[in-house]
């Protein structure tokens, strides 16, 4: 074997462990940049769906849990509470939730939920972002009220199922986010059913 022989195969060799040292000492660099772009566990879980165990609920109650960082109340609606919302529907401004963007179509219903009983909706005033009160009870807030939700801020009024009442300053109805009854006593917030 020549003396050129045993240079080029040792140059060779060099050549290589250092491309595979170097290759090596890449990835150890690269890994935690590029672990650090995805979104940290606290975000992930924010954005996660909640489930809510409705089972204990008495009609005229309410959950109130956190979903993608904004309020979201799941209520169970007593037989009073739907009776009437076809009785209001003359009084609304979007009594069919034209407004597409409100709720999903799977909630585009008179009742704007997947089961009547349960209504989730994200309780944010449609006017300037208030959060308005609870009232489901006939006659809690004035002799014609029917009940539903009433914004204090500048007096928007939404029925039992959300939809705004023509003449408020609320544009279009409450926000019902994607759902899905899992059960008879469990809701999941933020899935849709196609989901499951």
């Amino acid at each position: 074997m020549s003396e050129d022989n045993a240079n080029n195969s040792r140059r060779r060799f060099l050549t290589g462990a250092v491309g595979v040292v170097g290759g090596v000492g890449a990835a150890y660099v690269a890994v935690p940049f590029l672990a650090y772009w995805n979104p940290s566990a606290r975000t992930r879980a924010a954005g996660a769906p909640v489930e809510v165990d409705t089972s204990t609920l008495q009609p005229g109650q309410k959950v109130n849990l956190t979903w993608r960082g904004q309020p979201v109340w799941v209520i169970r609606r007593s037989e009073a509470a739907l009776d009437a919302l076809a009785a209001n529907s003359d009084r609304l401004s979007d009594p069919s939730s034209a407004v597409a963007s409100q709720q999903p179509a799977y909630a585009q219903n008179e009742h704007r939920s997947i089961n009547p009983e349960f209504f989730v909706v994200v309780p944010i005033c449609t006017h300037l972002g208030c959060i308005p009160s609870f009232m489901p009870q006939a006659g809690s807030l004035d002799t014609n009220w029917p009940g539903g939700f009433f914004c204090p801020c500048h007096g928007s009024r939404f029925d039992n199922a959300g939809r705004v009442y023509a003449g408020v300053p609320a544009p279009t109805n409450l926000q019902v986010p994607p759902h899905r009854v899992v059960d008879n006593g469990t809701i999941v917030v933020g899935e849709d059913p196609e989901a499951a």
